[in-house]
């Protein structure tokens, strides 16, 4: 098997030039690696350790004043998104709607694709309901539905329709919400659920009878089966 032979002297007067040629460029990238490895390694030490920090302070919060010192000191942690959750649902429990929803905004715009995203719009809805606003949670839990039907709270933004709908008289519109829960999401406790409100739903359609106004008896007409009685005849005498 041949071997590798040792470098000729030219190869290694060329590398030795080289270094001479280019030792300061050479030098400066080593220099440039180091402060990468240090400051990625000094970025990590100050992320756990703030994260640490967040996380600890945050199991001490009991209130909405508490969650609101989590969400300033630590913004963009872990536990500071939790924070803003815990704030809204704080805030819901004090009936400050409004409040809970603006605050479960800036989670939703600070963690567009956080697991609990969905979660918060679901909240904005039920919060929107408890406020009146009927038509404008029914459109949420549409555009829910709609946008997330792989989300676990898809089945739960159909089936929050089905009241509305019900509500507001519209029964063949929450009979084809609980069809869809049904059959998109047969599996799911909400399809139970649907099932049930399914079973309530009278049938709307031509094979159900329909009501006729009742005629007072003295408006209606006589009717011609029945024939006038016809006068006795006078009984013949002994």
């Amino acid at each position: 098997m041949p071997t590798a032979l040792p470098p000729s002297r030219d190869a290694a007067l060329e590398a030795r030039v080289f270094w001479i040629r280019f030792k300061n460029e050479i030098a400066a990238v080593i220099v440039v690696a180091l402060l990468a490895v240090i400051g990625f390694a000094g970025y990590r030490f100050y992320s756990d350790q703030r994260d640490s920090a967040a996380s600890a302070l945050l199991s001490s919060a009991k209130s909405a004043p508490d969650y609101q010192q989590v969400v300033a000191r630590y913004p963009n942690t872990p536990a500071g998104a939790a924070a803003y959750l815990l704030l809204a649902e704080a805030q819901r429990n004090e009936k400050k709607f409004i409040e809970a929803n603006a605050t479960l905004q800036v989670f939703i715009n600070k963690n567009p694709n956080h697991e609990l995203a969905t979660s918060a719009r679901m909240a904005m809805a039920a919060n929107l309901e408890s406020m009146g606003k009927t038509d404008e949670a029914l459109s949420m839990y549409q555009r829910i539905a709609a946008s997330y039907p792989k989300s676990f709270n898809a089945p739960l933004a159909l089936y929050s329709q089905v009241h509305l709908l019900k509500a507001k008289n519209q029964n063949e519109d929450a009979r084809r919400v609980c069809e869809a829960i049904l059959t998109q999401y047969r599996d799911s406790f909400w399809a139970g659920e649907a099932a049930r409100v399914l079973r309530s739903l009278k049938p709307v359609g031509p094979s159900q009878p329909v009501a006729t106004p009742t005629i007072p008896p003295f408006l209606a007409a006589p009717s011609p089966t029945l024939a006038a009685p016809k006068p006795s005849s006078p009984k013949p005498r002994p």
